[in-house]
């Protein structure tokens, strides 16, 4: 299907902007829509299959609207990811540094309405859907209220497949690695300064999920992250961790799991157990709720297609095919000789 629109009254500056240097956003909503966009001046044509010719053209309208500075590419990604627009997720609005900070989908919307409503949120979903950023951002939010008294954010510490060795310095610089992503995620919705702050008044805590044992949190908000990396036993120790007025978010990526082959993740079988208890809410995001570059999206689902050919293997008894081993090929040619050995003659 091909569709035309002219732009007026034509505008240069706009039309620049719309297009971005080099054509790159034009570039970035042809790879990821997998249409052909012309133009020439304010005539544009779109080239494609009907859904994605449409939404495709939706795109440059809106973003010829927003047109009047320069449009960074995020915002471009953020429109491709949220299905046309960069607030299509109804949710609640949260009082964050980040002034634009809302659901880019409608999972994304439902996640931050579970968390608002439950006590104990469970969300499990791809890498890029926002499971820990946005649940961060919650906690921010609930601190800023004064709804809690504190934030605590921990993980379990898991090499990712690597064996890491021993890592120099104190406790605090030995897992400060594991839970970098925690850190970038308050310094982006606080700020530098307001994350000392509230290190120092003890309002803010980052710890292992070792360290969890034994406590009572009352009236905080809990994040537990990449939980996949959990045990079964582990995972048991951290819900009962939770005290009165506090909530719990608990973020993991099932098809990311560091742990040893034959040990089940604690986040899956939380998943199973807990299900139909009531005031536990379970979000389920999806490869379509990624909001990354488009290709993570094609990736997560490469990958799960994969996973997915290789399961109906197992299931009908037939192992994937492996490459076979390369065999040494027979040694031909004459026999080695053995020089004779010279007698010692006296």
């Amino acid at each position: 299907m091909i569709l035309r629109h002219i732009f007026s009254p034509p505008n240069n500056t706009r039309l620049a902007n719309l297009c971005g240097p080099t054509d790159a956003h034009l570039r970035s909503i042809e790879a990821a829509l997998e249409v052909r966009i012309a133009h020439r001046h304010e005539q544009f044509k779109v080239d494609g299959p009907k859904a994605k010719a449409q939404r495709a053209m939706e795109m440059l309208q809106a973003l010829y609207e927003m047109a009047a500075k320069p449009i960074p590419d995020a915002v471009v990604q953020l429109m491709l990811a949220g299905d046309g627009a960069p607030d299509s997720g109804d949710g609640p609005s949260l009082s964050t540094r980040r002034a634009d900070l809302k659901p880019r989908s409608v999972n994304q919307a439902l996640y931050l309405d579970n968390i608002a409503q439950y006590d104990i949120t469970i969300g499990i979903g791809p890498a890029g859907t926002g499971k820990t950023y946005l649940a961060v951002a919650a906690a921010v939010d609930a601190l800023h209220r004064s709804a809690v008294q504190r934030i605590v954010l921990t993980r379990p510490a898991v090499e990712a497949g690597e064996r890491l060795g021993f890592l120099p310095g104190d406790l605090n610089q030995k897992v400060d690695p594991y839970l970098r992503p925690l850190y970038d995620a308050l310094y982006d919705l606080m700020g530098f300064e307001q994350v000392q702050k509230a290190f120092e008044r003890q309002a803010l805590e980052i710890a292992p999920l070792a360290f969890m044992r034994g406590r009572t949190l009352n009236n905080a908000f809990v994040i537990l992250d990449e939980a996949q990396n959990t045990t079964p036993e582990q995972m048991k120790m951290f819900l009962t961790r939770v005290g009165f007025g506090t909530k719990a978010v608990i973020t993991g990526d099932v098809s990311q799991i560091d742990l040893p082959k034959a040990q089940l993740s604690g986040l899956i079988d939380a998943e199973r157990t807990l299900r139909r208890v009531e005031g536990i809410a379970i979000t389920r995001l999806t490869s379509a709720d990624i909001v990354r570059h488009p290709l993570v999206a094609r990736i997560v689902d490469a990958y799960d297609a994969a996973r997915g050919q290789e399961e109906i293997a197992l299931a009908l008894g037939s192992a994937p095919t492996q490459p076979a081993p390369e065999v040494a090929a027979p040694r031909t040619g004459l026999p080695k000789t053995r020089a004779p050995r010279r007698k010692n003659t006296l």
